[in-house]
C-alpha cells in the first residue's frame, strides 16, 4: 500500500500538470513540497537573470561553452543552419554509422532522431525502423523551419555523438538512454533523479511521455523507489527488475559536473541533465533554466526544505568540490 506521502506526491504531480489538487495547498506546504507558482516567483525569477537564458536555451551555445570550460559533452559532428547545407550531410557524417540529430532550441525531448546504424543509403533508427535518406533530410528541414523549437522560431540542426548507455541501467531501461537530472541551487546540488526509458515513452527519457523517474540519494548515489505516470513503484514496468538500490558509477564526478554548471551558466536555479556513457563516463547533455517539479515525485521528498537550507547559508564555497562536500554535510543522514 502506498504511503500517505506517496499519495500526496501523486496529487502534486497532477497539480503540476494543471489538474485540481486533491489535498489542500497548506498540507503540501507542510510536507515541504514546492509548487509551480513558488518555484517561478521565489527561485526562477529571483535567481535566474533572463540575460543568461540564451546560454541554456541554445544547446549549441551550451555545448561550446561547456567544451571551453573543460566539461565533457557528447562530441559535435556538425551543424546545419540553412536548407542547402542538408546536401552536405554525407560529408559531415563520413565514416560514422550512428549519430543523433536534434534542434538547437528544442524543448521537452521533441525533435530528436537517434540513428543507430546504416544499411546502404538507408538509416536505422534506434527503434529498428529503417528510413530513407530523403526522410532524414525532411526531418532536418522540419527542424530548420522551427517545428520543434521554443516559440516556433527558425532553428539549427545539431549532429552529435550517439551516447552508448552504461550497462548499470541495462536491467531497468527500455531501448533508449537513461539520463540523470540534478537540481542545482546557488551552485549546490539539492536533488537528483534518473529517468529510465520505457516502452510507453518509446525509449525516451521523458517522464511526461511515460519514462520512469527514480530518485537518487545525494550522499550515497543509490537509487530509491521511482514514479511512473502517477504510480509509485519499485520495479521497472517493462523489465520487472528492481529500481531501488542501483549504485550510480562515478557519483562524485557527476555531482561535481552538476555543481560546476553554476559558474558556466550563472543561473542560480538550474536543472542539469547528464548521461552515463559506457566509454566516456558522465557527459553533460543539456541545462534547463526552468526545471520541472517531478523530481519531488521521484524522490518522495519535497524540495522546499533543501532550498531553504541552502538559501540560509551566508557563504557558498567557491569550488565545485567543496560544494559537493557541503551536500554531504547538509543532507547526509545522521548516524
Amino acid at each position: 500500500m502506498p504511503s500517505k506521502l506517496a499519495v500526496r506526491l501523486r496529487a502534486l504531480g497532477r497539480f503540476a500538470k494543471g489538474n485540481p489538487p486533491i489535498v489542500m495547498p497548506w498540507t503540501l506546504q507542510r510536507m515541504g513540497l514546492l509548487n509551480m507558482n513558488r518555484r517561478n516567483a521565489d527561485y526562477i525569477m529571483r535567481y535566474n537573470k533572463r540575460k543568461f537564458y540564451p546560454l541554456v536555451d541554445d544547446k549549441l551555445q551550451t555545448k561550446r561553452l561547456a567544451v571551453d570550460a573543460g566539461i565533457a559533452v557528447p562530441e559535435l559532428y556538425g551543424v546545419i543552419e540553412i536548407e542547402h547545407q542538408i546536401r552536405d550531410l554525407p560529408d559531415m557524417l563520413e565514416g560514422r554509422t550512428d549519430f543523433v540529430i536534434k534542434p538547437a532550441h528544442g524543448a521537452g525531448g521533441a525533435g530528436i532522431m537517434v540513428i543507430s546504424g546504416r544499411r546502404g543509403k538507408k538509416y536505422i533508427r534506434a527503434s529498428g525502423v529503417i528510413i530513407s535518406e530523403s526522410e532524414v533530410n525532411h526531418f532536418i528541414s522540419n527542424i530548420l523551419s522551427g517545428m520543434y523549437s521554443l516559440g516556433g522560431m527558425p532553428d539549427k540542426a545539431i549532429l552529435e555523438y550517439r551516447v552508448k548507455p552504461h550497462s548499470i541501467f541495462d536491467a531497468v531501461s527500455y531501448q533508449g538512454v537513461p539520463d540523470i537530472r540534478t537540481i542545482v541551487f546557488r551552485g549546490v546540488p539539492v536533488a537528483c533523479m534518473v529517468r529510465l526509458p520505457s516502452r510507453m515513452s518509446d525509449g525516451k527519457a521523458n517522464l511526461h511521455q511515460g519514462a520512469v523517474g527514480a530518485g537518487i540519494d545525494l550522499v550515497t548515489g543509490k537509487t530509491v523507489d521511482g514514479v511512473w505516470l502517477d504510480q509509485v513503484l519499485d520495479m521497472h514496468p517493462d523489465t520487472g527488475n528492481p529500481i531501488r538500490g542501483i549504485e550510480i558509477p562515478e557519483w562524485d564526478k557527476l555531482l561535481e559536473l552538476a555543481a560546476r554548471s553554476y559558474e558556466l551558466t550563472q543561473l542560480g536555479y538550474l536543472g542539469v541533465d547528464v548521461v552515463l556513457d559506457r566509454d566516456h563516463g558522465p557527459l553533460v547533455l543539456e541545462y534547463n533554466a526552468r526545471p520541472g517539479l517531478n523530481i519531488q515525485l521521484a524522490n518522495q521528498m519535497g524540495l522546499l526544505g533543501r532550498l531553504q537550507a541552502v538559501e540560509k547559508l551566508e557563504e557558498i564555497p567557491e569550488s565545485a568540490e567543496a560544494r559537493v562536500e557541503l551536500v554531504r554535510r547538509l543532507f547526509g543522514q545522521p548516524g
